[in-house]
């Protein structure tokens, strides 16, 4: 028997264990400025900064773009036309790449259709659990999907047989599980008539109400094209032509020699407005929207959105209606009760699903949620579950701030989960503010020094103690701790909340109290959303600032969403007697090649397209004539490429001054976006960037009560102090504000603490703490009241 040699490790380290680094040289990403880092792999690195330093270029716009577009080049021509093109980043060289994957904050999509569970496979598990288990027996899965509709049919079918043409008579029927009343949607709706049309109007008088419905273009034609009397008031109109009006089906009509489509008003409102969701309008559609319909849970479904036949199918005495209606912790304990061989390995499957939301600190949701009604840290949560316990190893994770909407409470568990994913042999890239996310960093790149122009350098790399030395913005305020306000203002009334039941409030009543700065605290699932939003945020002369995205295309840019380019334009034009639509690059002035876009799109099929700059404009969107156009000595596109805090000056004094111009600059700057430059594109801001750009553009409104969702959302530790600064002015100048907050240097900020808890979901959806927070942390009473008085060293 031979003899254990003893181990013979070779003088050199194997060639494929070299790469142990993604190198990155040279990024030039939006505002990188030839960026060069090197992050080790297998261990979880933090990037830092304040908001528009460049984060998000550097790992999701170079990073993480390049290992998809390689990983998307690996199928064929004909697969990649059916993918999204992605242009490779502007960089020198990346090296080391891993597959990606993206956990980013994106809102789920605002579909009708889409809930927690068809978003995350759960619903498709439990279609076939009761499929297989349900009594009686009403089908397959499809017979219990709320998006398939029962259809069934019979006819001859022609086909050859033995070389001659035979023809059968066949039937077919699809049994599915959609509501028949309310076609799977959980709700019906009812028009107000009142809000379609005015009676007493015409409708060459404009008696329509409903946006986009102007007499002066193609509806006018078509209306009249229909047989309908432009000049008599609707309230005159015989039945028949009301019911044309209103109702009429689609009908061939030929208008000035060009066939078209008349249809009535409120099938085409139905199918263009009511078939999408509320939360995905744009502003004015949604006012309409909400004026003129009232949605109710349908009396054919109860709101589950499932047929009878599938609501009849049980086990264990429950529906799958009635499970998907369940907590999720209550619905996984349920599901670890059933035992069933011939369905092991779906069960297995689908307690490890609803065991990974638990895990995640998800478990107060139910299946049935509508996805549109996530917050972005839920939706990013929700998007993670599919990730856990995964067996891919050496797998590039990149997140995007996942302590979002995470009461401090929470952060440890999150931290706990990222560190897993790490353990596993994977690379961790985190983009984070918070400081508990940072501490647990393996390696930190730090960027700035400040945002936009004056940012997308790297100005710190190496470990958190090194951060915390090395002077950079960041480092300095690592260990920023609030202290508690030694006196708070006095109220001047309150808002009365009574016997509030949105989801999972337990009947609760509180004042809210008015002319102070309130915040809303609890853990993640307590109640807080559905106390203000469904309390406070409907009434009158409150003002509603939440996470969601801003809309808007590539041509829209802060000028346009906040409404400064009208005064801007006005201002041109009156300098120089012309009509200020040729001061708009979407309008009359706009360059005729790149049809004021500024850049010339070519498609290149599956290839991702090219944007060149347009050689006539050189990209400056306006025709030359317009650039003749001059106001304070710059022309319209040298105004848009000013930055917030240079067009302040320039609009405050001079021969350019124009204060309404001025007003809106100013409430910009308020906000901490004076770095932004008022022609860059929305598409390109970070989440932090867009609510405060929300938030500039409601300030210059009327109302007197602010509501604001998580402010500190993709605010640096810097920005918070700024953005306190700016709460005390609004309250100080006499406005109230309500701040669903998890920052414990608001909590700590406040004049009035409304806790919410214990506890998530059903466990929550009490009040807990009503006061200042002075009292919250010496009850400690509350686990928000143990970490303010752990953050604040009390």
């Amino acid at each position: 028997m031979s003899t254990a040699t003893p181990d013979a490790r070779p003088s050199s380290p194997h060639a494929a264990d070299s790469h142990d680094l993604i190198r990155v040289h040279g990024a030039r990403e939006n505002n990188l400025k030839d960026v060069s880092v090197e992050l080790p792999k297998r261990r979880l690195t933090v990037f830092t900064g304040v908001s528009g330093s460049g984060k998000s270029s550097l790992v999701f716009g170079t990073i993480a773009a390049e290992s998809q577009r390689l990983i998307n080049e690996t199928y064929s021509a004909f697969v990649q036309g059916f993918m999204p093109t992605l242009g490779r980043p502007d960089v020198d060289v990346l090296d080391g790449l891993t597959t990606a994957i993206i956990v980013d904050q994106e809102r789920m999509g605002a579909n009708p259709r889409s809930t927690v569970g068809t978003a995350t496979d759960a619903n498709a598990m439990l279609r076939i659990l009761f499929s297989r288990l349900g009594q009686p027996h009403v089908g397959g899965p499809q017979a219990f999907s709320f998006n398939v509709a029962s259809i069934s049919g019979a006819g001859a079918v022609g086909f050859e047989k033995g070389g001659r043409e035979v023809k059968e008579r066949r039937e077919f029927s699809i049994t599915g599980g959609m509501c028949p009343r309310c076609e799977g949607m959980g709700r019906v709706n009812d028009i107000d008539l009142t809000a379609i049309y005015d009676a007493e109007k015409s409708l060459q008088d404009g008696a329509l109400k409903v946006p986009g419905y102007s007499m002066d273009g193609w509806y006018g034609r078509i209306f009249a094209g229909a047989g309908l009397p432009m000049d008599v008031p609707v309230g005159e109109f015989t039945d028949e032509q009301l019911h044309t009006l209103l109702h009429g089906e689609p009908t061939k009509i030929k208008v000035e020699g060009v066939n078209l489509t008349y249809e009535g008003v409120l099938p085409k409102i139905q199918k263009s407005m009511l078939s999408k969701d509320v939360e995905a309008m744009q502003p004015h559609v949604r006012a309409f929207v909400e004026r003129a319909v009232t949605f109710t849970a349908c009396p054919g479904c109860g709101g589950t959105r499932l047929s009878e036949a599938a609501r009849s199918s049980k086990i264990r005495g429950l529906s799958i209606a009635d499970v998907c209606a369940m907590q999720i912790s209550d619905l996984a304990a349920w599901v670890g009760e059933l035992d069933e061989p011939s369905v092991a390995p779906l069960l297995a499957s689908l307690r490890h699903t609803l065991d990974s939301f638990v895990e995640i600190g998800l478990g107060y949701l139910s299946l049935d949620r509508p996805s549109g009604t996530l917050s972005g840290g839920e939706a990013q949560r929700t998007k993670m579950i599919r990730h856990l316990g995964s067996s891919l190893t050496d797998v590039t994770y990149v997140f995007d701030e996942p302590t979002i909407g995470l009461h401090p409470h929470d952060i440890a568990r999150m931290n706990e989960l990222l560190l897993q994913l790490r353990d596993k042999g994977n690379t961790v890239l985190v983009v984070e503010h918070k400081p508990e996310a940072i501490a647990i960093a393996d390696h930190v790149v730090d960027l700035g020094p400040r945002a936009g122009t004056a940012g997308g350098e790297v100005v710190y790399e190496g470990t958190v103690e090194g951060l915390r030395a090395s002077g950079t913005l960041t480092g300095r305020h690592l260990d920023d701790r609030a202290a508690l306000k030694p006196a708070v203002r006095t109220p001047t009334g309150a808002l009365a909340v009574r016997g509030a039941a949105t989801h999972n409030l337990q009947g609760v009543d509180v004042d809210v109290p008015l002319g102070v700065l309130v915040v809303v605290t609890g853990v993640a699932g307590s109640g807080k959303s559905s106390l203000v939003h469904g309390s406070v945020s409907g009434r009158e002369g409150v003002i509603n600032v939440d996470q969601g995205a801003i809309r808007g295309s590539r041509r829209s840019n802060p000028a346009t969403y906040t409404g400064l380019l009208d005064p801007i334009r006005k201002a041109f034009a009156k300098a120089n007697g012309v009509k200020p639509a040729l001061f708009s690059p979407n309008s009359a002035g706009a360059c005729p090649t790149c049809n004021g876009a500024g850049v010339v799109y070519t498609d290149l099929a599956m290839m991702a397209g090219v944007a060149s700059p347009c050689e006539v404009c050189e990209g400056r969107r306006f025709m030359d004539e317009v650039l003749e156009y001059k106001l304070g000595g710059r022309d319209i596109s040298e105004v848009l490429t000013m930055s917030v805090a240079e067009a302040l000056e320039y609009f405050g004094a001079g021969e350019a001054r124009t204060p309404a111009a001025h007003a809106l600059l100013t409430h910009l700057s308020d906000v901490g976006l004076g770095y932004l430059t008022l022609g860059q594109p929305l598409t390109t801001l970070s989440g932090g960037e867009r609510q405060r750009l929300k938030l500039a553009t409601h300030m210059a409104g009327k109302g007197e009560v602010y509501v604001l969702d998580e402010p500190t959302t993709g605010l640096h530790l810097a920005d918070v102090e700024q953005l306190l600064g700016l709460l005390d002015r609004l309250v100080d100048s006499g406005r109230s504000v309500i701040v669903i907050e998890h920052h414990q240097a608001v909590m700590a900020h406040a004049d009035w603490v409304i806790d919410l808890g214990p506890g998530a979901g059903h466990d929550g959806g009490r009040v807990v703490f009503e006061g200042t927070p002075a009292d919250l942390v010496a009850a400690r009473s509350t686990l928000t009241g143990q970490h303010l008085a752990a953050y604040v060293g009390a």
